[in-house]
């Protein structure tokens, strides 16, 4: 047998050492080594599959200011992120199957891993024409309002949502109570945007939705909600790891949407951790001119994308967590939901791993690639990883790119037109 690239010694999550073969971006043996071109020495390292975060905004267009496909999809791989799945709230919101298309075609041009491109949901929506354009999913589907995306009245989202499901969409779901009052301080915007008020949207988009729809709920930011929500639920990290107390009552740096909760609140959050299907990072950066004003009119939204899976190897080596959970909810589950090929350690699997090692460092934001250069998580322990392997190539070492790997992961509505 010919590889690629051969990573060794690799420690299987059975506990099992094995070497992982590689050829044409997909794992084709694991167990003997055999020779290849390029190999990989896993000894003293974690190895996990790539990370798969199914909520970002890349930015770019007339925000690139912010970020864009280059700086996001470098800042992903060097967190161990291989594929993102970007959201639609954009500028101009991705409403039809033209301004779908163009945006694929700027990711193309510009990003180093894996890419999705969701569909924006909104009256006026081509749903279909997304759909068979190669739409992953429809959302974030904004039950309230939030940056750049307008609520929904129940009326309107109950028919977009039968739309959807008679096409045999994913919907993404930001559900959210807002209060008419403009917070001056992150603790009144945690009121303003309440928990009990996000658990009781979620019961009511639950309530709503067509029976056998695929639904899948953004950012939980509370138990209740996680409990509240049917389908799948996601958390973020600002919400497990942060909580409005740790910051300065009027940082604007902590406003996000849903808010950082208090301390018992976050705290609370982790007691569902096995219920939480998928940790993604809404990673969406403002620059710090743009956070550099009043409270009252501040954007909300932080970066996090390079810093979510760090995160939690940092809590799997304090032993709060298993690394197989970190695993499961970081790639496995996200990959499964989306329908796209999993990376992993079976012949068959997308050749998407990161190398963890053992030490634990603390955030650093001048070392981190995303543009807005500055990070909420700054002076929490991490651990990055030194090598990432995107498509089966060595993409990331010890803080270079080496290699772009770019790749569109169309959604079923374009996969099923490409079969018939």
């Amino acid at each position: 047998m010919t590889a690629d690239i051969v990573l060794r010694n690799v420690t299987l999550p059975t506990g099992r050492r094995a070497d992982i073969v590689v050829a044409n971006g997909i794992v084709r043996h694991v167990g003997a080594p055999v020779r290849a071109d390029e190999t990989i020495d896993c000894r003293g390292h974690t190895c996990l599959p790539g990370a798969v975060d199914m909520h970002v905004h890349m930015r770019g267009g007339v925000q690139a200011q912010k970020e864009d496909w280059h700086t996001g999809t470098m800042s992903a791989v060097a967190g161990g992120v291989t594929v993102v799945v970007d959201q639609p709230n954009t500028i101009p919101p991705i409403t039809t199957p033209e301004l779908l298309r163009a945006r694929i075609c700027e990711a193309e041009e510009e990003a180093v891993c894996g890419f999705a491109v969701n569909a924006g949901v909104v009256p006026d929506a081509d749903l279909t024409g997304m759909w068979d354009a190669g739409a992953m999913a429809f959302g974030e589907t904004f039950a309230a309002p939030s940056s750049y995306g307008e609520g929904l009245d129940p009326e309107t989202l109950k028919e977009l949502l039968t739309r959807i499901h008679a096409l045999g969409g994913l919907v993404t779901v930001h559900a959210e109570e807002v209060s008419d009052r403009a917070p001056a301080t992150l603790a009144e915007h945690d009121s303003a945007r309440s928990g009990a008020g996000e658990a009781q949207a979620v019961r009511a988009v639950s309530a709503l939705a067509p029976a056998e729809i695929r639904l899948h709920f953004c950012h939980a930011s509370t138990a209740a909600s996680v409990r509240a929500a049917r389908g799948t639920v996601e958390a973020t990290p600002h919400h497990l790891f942060l909580s409005h107390g740790m910051f300065d009552a009027d940082d604007t740096r902590a406003r996000v949407n849903p808010p950082l909760r208090d301390e018992e609140t976050r705290r609370e959050l982790w007691s569902c951790w096995d219920r939480i299907d998928v940790v993604a990072s809404d990673h969406a950066p403002h620059t710090l001119h743009e956070k550099g004003v009043p409270f009252e009119t501040a954007p909300s939204g932080i970066p996090g994308v390079e810093t979510m899976v760090p995160l939690l190897m940092a809590a799997v080596r304090r032993r709060r967590i298993t690394l197989i959970s970190v695993i499961e909810k970081t790639s496995w589950k996200p990959a499964a939901i989306l329908g796209i090929q999993r990376a992993g350690f079976e012949p068959g699997d997308r050749a998407d791993f990161a190398l963890y090692p053992d030490e634990i460092t603390r955030i650093d934001a001048s070392c981190l690639h995303a543009k807005c250069g500055w990070s909420p998580f700054e002076g929490l322990e991490a651990v990055f990883p030194e090598e990432v392997v995107v498509g089966g190539a060595r993409a990331y070492t010890c803080g270079d790119l080496r290699e772009a790997r770019p790749a569109w992961y169309p959604g079923q509505g374009y996969l099923s037109l490409q079969n018939k």
